[in-house]
This record gives C-alpha cells, sequence and structure tokens, in this order.
C-alpha cells in the first residue's frame, strides 16, 4: 500500500514513482539527486522555518536574475558546484584539468576581430595588455581557424553590461588563430573585482563571512568544429585572492604569467590551450 508512514517511506515512494521515467539517465539522476535531498535533510534535521528560508533563497536568486547578472549561475559558483562540473567533465590524464567554469558574464556573439586588434572600445583607462598565444591538438599540433573568444571585467572591476560608461561589447572579442595556430590581441590588464553582493547570493557570503573578491582574470572560450569547447580562465600570477577565489576556479594549470614592461608601461601575457577531439557544443549564454 502506498501510504506514507514514515520519513523513510518518503523516499521509497519518491523513487519508486520515478522509476517509470522514460528516459533513463533523467532517472538516475533524479533519482540519486532524491536520495541525497533526503539524506540531508534527515542529517541535519531540517527544520520548517529552514526549509522556508532555503525555498525563499531559490526563488530569491531567479527573481535576481536578469540582463545584468545572473544570480543563480552565481549561486552554483559560490557552492563550487561549478567548478566541480568542469573539472569532472574536462580532466587530463594526469587528473589535472585545463577547464574554468563560465561564470555568470558570458555573452554570445560578441564582435569578430582581427589579429592584433583591441577589445577595448570604449575609454578604459588601464595598463595596455598584449594577449598571444597557440591552439593546439592533444598530439601539439597547432589548430588553424580555432576561435579564441575572450570577455573580461574592466580595471575598476565591472563587465560593460554592469557599467552603463561602458560601450556594448566592451572588452569582449572573438579572434582566429593563424595558420600555424597563433592568436593575439589587444586589452587592459584586468583587475580583481567583487562578486554581485547586491543579491540573495551577497547576504550569502555575508551570513558565511566571506570574501567576494575574485582574483583578476581573462576568460577564454575555444572552439572549432570537430573538438570539444574549452571553456577556461587565466590568472594574474601577482593576485592575493588567489587562494581564497570566492568560487573555486583557480587551479594551478589556470595560473598566467602577467609580465609587466617598465620600458614600455604595458604587460604581455602569453597562455596556449590544447582542444580535445569531440563535438563542438556551445553553453547557453547566461545573460543576453
Amino acid at each position: 500500500m502506498n501510504i506514507v508512514t514514515t520519513p523513510d517511506s518518503v523516499l521509497e515512494m519518491a523513487t519508486r514513482a520515478m522509476a517509470r521515467t522514460p528516459d533513463p539517465r533523467l532517472c538516475t539522476v533524479m533519482q540519486s539527486l532524491t536520495r541525497h535531498l533526503h539524506a540531508f535533510v534527515q542529517e541535519v534535521k531540517l527544520t520548517e522555518e529552514e526549509f522556508e528560508r532555503a525555498l525563499g533563497f531559490i526563488v530569491a536568486i531567479g527573481q535576481a536574475s536578469g540582463e545584468k547578472k545572473n544570480e543563480v549561475v552565481l549561486a552554483a559558483d559560490l557552492l563550487g558546484v561549478s567548478t566541480l562540473v568542469a573539472l569532472l567533465n574536462n580532466q587530463d590524464p594526469q587528473g589535472e584539468s585545463p577547464a574554468a567554469l563560465l561564470g555568470p558574464f558570458w555573452r554570445a556573439n560578441a564582435p569578430v576581430c582581427d589579429a592584433g586588434e583591441s577589445i577595448a572600445r570604449s575609454e578604459t583607462p588601464g595598463t595596455p595588455l598584449e594577449v598571444t598565444g597557440t591552439v593546439r591538438n592533444g598530439a601539439g599540433q597547432p589548430i588553424a581557424g580555432a576561435t579564441v573568444d575572450v570577455w573580461q571585467a574592466s580595471p575598476v572591476g565591472l563587465y560593460e553590461n554592469q557599467d552603463e560608461s561602458q560601450d556594448d561589447m566592451n572588452l569582449r572579442g572573438r579572434f582566429k588563430t593563424d595558420d600555424e595556430g597563433r592568436f593575439r590581441l589587444r586589452t587592459v590588464r584586468p583587475a580583481g573585482y567583487p562578486v554581485p553582493t547586491d543579491g540573495p547570493c551577497g547576504e550569502l557570503l555575508r551570513a558565511q563571512q566571506r570574501h567576494p573578491n575574485r582574483p583578476a582574470h581573462l576568460h577564454f572560450m575555444v572552439s572549432k568544429p570537430g573538438h570539444k569547447v574549452l571553456i577556461t580562465q587565466v590568472f594574474a600570477d601577482d593576485d592575493e585572492n588567489l587562494e581564497s577565489d570566492p568560487v573555486f576556479g583557480v587551479t594551478r594549470r589556470l595560473i598566467g604569467r602577467f609580465e609587466p614592461h617598465e620600458s614600455t608601461g604595458q604587460a604581455t601575457l602569453r597562455h596556449d590551450f590544447v582542444l580535445e577531439p569531440g563535438e563542438m557544443k556551445f553553453p547557453h549564454p547566461p545573460i543576453p
């Protein structure tokens, strides 16, 4: 008889009802999620007030998402889930990963740029930065015609969709690798910045006494038909928050050498990328 009598019987009934799911993967994921959620509730002995507050948080992160930020993605980032998914799905033979979380600020269809062009389209004061690198396959061969999509926050720590003083698509661009797999672009040196703290995720950080400051970095998305899309970040090696990134995105392989040149007042970064064979699938943009 399907009658609830104990806390354990709720779980049994729920997973049994899900067993009819035609999609086997969906069935596996939802049954496992349900088991873990029930175990969590029982482990912490969740109160009714705490349950109500948790539901309110979920509603609030949805309501706080819009054209300028995605609070749902930010919540997954702050819990370490985004980084975990990226690492699990992009491990190399040594168990490390060249990938990183997408973050809440990627926009599709950034301007297509010529080699060496600057992505600083509006008045963007800061240290000029030249970025170069090569895209290769696992055998070390250069990949010509790969797309290198790059985006970053400004030196004051804001993405252009957050800052009315910046032009649309400022500090965003897409570049093609040449016949030798090389790319080159100009920009300004990024600064570290706080993740948005004006919504429910900010309240969570304050309640946990965690700082919101991400280390300075550039975002990259590298793609070519016949290869998996590589989503990653490259972090400034001199940033004080490398070991306390609130979204846990820094790995040893992603720390780049932002080399200053006092004679010119500029800086350079060289970073190479490796693409694996596979299907070229792009993520859904977190913001328009």
